[in-house]
């Protein structure tokens, strides 16, 4: 029991807040490598749709080199070994992964709860993890100017978790960033994205992954049975749309995708389509005394390439390489915490970049209807497919890939 809290406790030396992918990856590296690590997820279970579906050359690499890649290519999937877009009615190809080690040279499609439940059931193999589900943070433990852990709330009540670190990976309404006082500089974004799902005839064929054409942009990303499909509209027209009603939205679906337009009535009502209201920010400092933030929670990024959950991960990768030593030492820093973020800023900025380059050049125009003709950088890479290795790298690889470290650590 905790003197201060009347709270019941336990201790571990890293206390991860969020059960998402960084949160998960990073608690499997830091207990495979001998730390005791609590990670709370405030859920019951992973079974949220609409999250990030794709992962990507570097993470399956992650998984490689973890002889964690052949057991998760067994869980149903589908590989997609290059990105083609449509636009002005032209179908362009956008980038191919051919190039890469034929071990992960695409990108996996599977729904997010079954690479959480993969992690996890892989993690709990580890003595020194443990995963607190329905539990969360409520506030930091602090004492003498250090976080010395965290006050929770899970099925039984309030619950403190004191530790050597915290660590949030509790994403974009991070608590432990606000528990912090940080606020993440608003870089903008021009659109949000609705999400719904339709079902997937194998006579569907295989459609580009976008298509933009003059005030819509619309995403059809195979999931097996079912068609993931993510309609881009205009910041803010969320209420048009639903004044509109719920027929014209059926309607612009149809026109958007043929294919599908024999059934857009499965979407029978609002509840059907989730809002992602798409922002991009980032912390000008991800850490203070005992807590650092990675993954959206330090950095909330862009749909455009669907490089988020893999740019977390990567954040992860770098975590665990950086800071296992200094946890199992017992002498973490913030010193330590400053290196983490020296790595993995300099990508996180260069990707937002290209991200927000992407917004207002391309998505920005086509959602105010302006009519358009093909970029010209796409009609390049058609002519030239080498240079498809150019966005392949920017979507497939990353700025600066991290690679599972054991005994040296990388340098900064």
């Amino acid at each position: 029991m905790d003197e201060a809290t009347n709270a019941p406790f336990i201790s571990t030396g890293c206390c991860i807040a969020g059960g998402g992918p960084a949160g998960l990856v990073l608690g499997y590296l830091l207990a495979r490598s001998g730390i005791p690590v609590t990670v709370l997820e405030k859920h019951a279970d992973f079974l949220r749709d609409f999250r990030g579906d794709t992962i990507h050359p570097s993470t399956l690499r992650a998984l490689s080199e973890l002889a964690l890649l052949d057991d998760f290519l067994k869980l149903p999937h589908q590989q997609a070994g290059h990105v083609q877009a449509e636009v002005a009615g032209g179908i362009f190809n956008v980038a191919s992964f051919g190039h890469l080690d034929p071990r992960w040279n695409f990108v996996a499609f599977m729904p997010q709860w079954d690479f959480l439940n993969f992690l996890a059931e892989r993690a709990s193999v580890f003595p020194h993890f443990r995963l607190l589900m329905q539990t969360a943070v409520v506030s930091l433990i602090e004492e003498n100017g250090w976080v010395a852990g965290v006050h929770a709330i899970g099925p039984k009540g309030n619950i403190d978790i004191r530790a050597q670190l915290v660590i949030g990976c509790d994403g974009r309404h991070s608590t432990v960033r606000d528990a912090c006082g940080l606020s993440p500089k608003q870089l903008g974004a021009p659109m949000d994205v609705l999400w719904f799902s339709l079902s997937r005839q194998e006579s569907d064929g295989v459609d580009p992954v976008g298509k933009f054409e003059a005030g819509r942009v619309f995403i059809r990303i195979n999931r097996g049975v079912q068609w993931q499909c993510g309609y881009v509209i205009a910041k803010g027209s969320l209420e048009s749309i639903h004044a509109a009603g719920l027929d014209a939205f059926r309607a612009s679906v149809a026109e958007a995708s043929p294919v599908l337009a024999d059934r857009v009535d499965e979407i029978i009502d609002w509840d059907y389509v989730k809002l992602l209201s798409v922002a991009v920010d980032r912390l000008e400092r991800w850490h203070k005394p005992g807590v650092l933030l990675i993954g959206d929670a330090a950095h909330t990024m862009s749909p455009v390439g669907g490089v988020g959950i893999n740019l977390a991960i990567q954040d992860a990768i770098a975590a665990s390489n950086i800071l296992s030593d200094p946890l199992r030492r017992g002498l973490v820093d913030e010193s330590d915490l400053a290196r983490v973020q020296k790595r993995r800023e300099w990508p996180t900025r260069v990707t937002q970049k290209m991200q927000i380059i992407a917004q207002n050049n391309v998505i920005r125009p086509v959602l105010s209807g302006q009519s358009m003709q093909p970029p010209i950088f796409l009609r390049i890479l058609n002519a030239i497919p080498w240079l498809q290795r150019i966005p392949a790298w920017m979507i497939g690889t990353g700025v600066r890939p991290e690679h599972v470290w054991t005994q040296e650590l990388p340098p900064v």
